[in-house]
């Protein structure tokens, strides 16, 4: 007799998908098994995005088949049909309603009925049922804005198992999530694996490959590229086959001369704006020189987005003075006005503060920039805003079949790009890159990578925000790390360690 735990969960055999101007998927196959955590890899814009629309039952396959439990799955059914069969999507933007509490959330248009009415009793039985399961201390009465990002995610899940899902597909889920989080959730993974339920992961985060996942699948450029064990595999077998080439992301010393100090603050503090769990700052005092990379650490929470939301003008804050190359200017009101004294920010939510998502490509990229597009300071020069878009299209390595295509088509990563694109278009004094390589594949990091350094090299201050330390140790002159809304320490980026920078992040001293 066949071994039960061999017969795939879900097969997907023979997908193709074809949207105008691209291939998505081209005769793509998958299985995971009953009980296994599949790693789903691949660099952005391989189809992986595309795949898990169609398994969601969001998209319909042009060709190909898809079965659970051996029995086929219709091409017309809905997310919602999908759902009730037992697939069902945590995508990494959430689908949460903030104002309803958790409860509410987990089963919502599917809540337990009593004489017509909603019996909130046993609605918040169930929940808590649910959430004890999943061994998560949470109250199913509190509002879903109360939490913070890692809670939600959690929420995602124990909206899941209401479900009776057997199997889960994460999205990116430790994109937005602490270093703490993170452990919680693979916790959760673990637990579902031993329940039997199955989990595609989907990350770019190779290390968390090898500490969760079973097996894996890898797509490059639509197609299918190989699968297999993880534990047969290294980190770097990995890159190879989803990149086809080596690519290492390692320490580079930049030796360059010092030069003049670029921007200098000096006693910046804010009170808690409006924004859900923004952070109080408290005598922020940081200088940032032309060509240097200072890397921005700390955990989520301790201020260092609220700190580059002030340097833009897009948050306020109550004390505080601005140097530019020496000159004392006034703390940016606008976004508007900080790009014209030269400083210009990729902000961390990209589709909420970065993106018009129905607009097209083209207009994201040059909207900033039109003043140098324009002819006789009236009408936009087609012709130079093409030559602009291809310019940055190749610099950056922008996938997309047009320029005129909406934004909100392209996969995270390449909307990441084309905000880069138009920050380093400005040309500005001072760029600020919060979290520049979230949802971008490790090929495209190591460009990116190169890219900040290039542009560091034409003498421009760069401040990177980023959650992965070993990110800002590989590219960082100097790192300074925030904790609980102070700036706690400043370190040598060649002689930082990830156990030092770590315990500043945790506790406020060296390890």
């Amino acid at each position: 007799m066949a071994d039960e735990t061999l017969i795939p969960l879900l097969e997907a055999r023979g997908i193709s998908k074809s949207f105008p101007g691209v291939r998505a998927l081209d005769n793509v196959s998958l299985h995971v098994r009953r009980g296994e955590v599949h790693a789903l890899l691949g660099e952005n814009g391989a189809g992986k995005s595309t795949l898990l629309k169609i398994l969601s039952g969001a998209q319909s396959p042009d060709a190909g088949q898809l079965f659970l439990h051996g029995l086929p799955l219709g091409h017309s059914q809905s997310p919602l049909e999908r759902q009730r069969a037992g697939i069902v999507t945590i995508y990494q933007e959430f689908n949460l309603l903030p104002e309803m509490s958790v409860a509410e959330n987990m089963y919502v248009g599917r809540e337990p009925l009593r004489f017509g009415l909603i019996d909130w009793s046993a609605l918040h039985e169930q929940s808590s049922r649910i959430l004890s399961m999943l061994g998560l201390r949470m109250d199913p009465r509190v509002a879903v804005r109360t939490l913070t990002v890692g809670e939600q995610q959690m929420v995602e899940i124990a909206r899941a198992m209401t479900f009776d899902a057997q199997l889960i597909i994460m999205d990116e889920p430790t994109a937005a999530l602490s270093g703490r989080e993170v452990e919680s959730l693979h916790r959760i993974v673990r637990d579902l694996r031993q329940r039997g339920i199955s989990v595609i992961y989907v990350t770019h985060r190779l290390n968390e490959v090898s500490a969760v996942c079973d097996r894996f699948t890898v797509l490059r450029d639509g197609q299918f590229v190989a699968d297999g064990r993880v534990c047969d595999h290294s980190a770097a077998d990995l890159v190879r086959l989803m990149v086809g080439r080596h690519v290492e992301l390692l320490r580079h010393r930049r030796h360059r001369a010092p030069c003049e100090e670029a921007l200098r603050v000096e006693g910046v503090s804010s009170q808690p704006a409006s924004r859900t769990r923004a952070t109080s700052l408290k005598d922020i005092c940081m200088n940032v020189r032309a060509g240097e990379i200072l890397g921005l650490a700390g955990l989520m929470g301790a201020g260092r987005t609220d700190f580059a939301r002030i340097l833009f003008g897009a948050e306020r804050c109550s004390a505080g003075e601005l140097w530019l190359k020496r000159d004392r200017v006034q703390m940016p009101r606008s976004p508007s006005e900080a790009i014209r004294q030269g400083i210009t920010l990729l902000p961390e939510h990209r589709k909420r503060d970065g993106c018009f998502l129905q607009q097209s490509i083209r207009q994201n990229m040059s909207l900033p920039n039109l003043k140098q597009l324009t002819r006789w300071k009236l009408f936009v020069s087609e012709r130079r805003e093409t030559q602009f878009v291809q310019k940055y299209k190749a610099a950056l390595g922008i996938s997309m079949a047009s320029d005129r295509t909406p934004i909100g088509l392209l996969s995270g990563g390449n909307q990441q790009k084309v905000l880069l694109a138009r920050c380093l278009a400005l040309a500005p004094q001072v760029l600020i890159l919060d979290e520049p390589t979230r949802g971008i594949d490790v090929g495209a990091k190591s460009d990116v990578h190169e890219l900040i350094r290039q542009t560091a090299d034409t003498g421009v201050a760069v401040i990177v925000i980023s959650s992965e330390l070993l990110e800002l140790l590989a590219i960082s002159d100097r790192i300074g790390v925030f904790r609980e809304g102070q700036l706690v320490a400043e370190v040598d980026g060649e002689s930082a360690t990830e156990q030092g920078v770590m315990s500043l992040m945790a506790v406020g001293t060296a390890a």
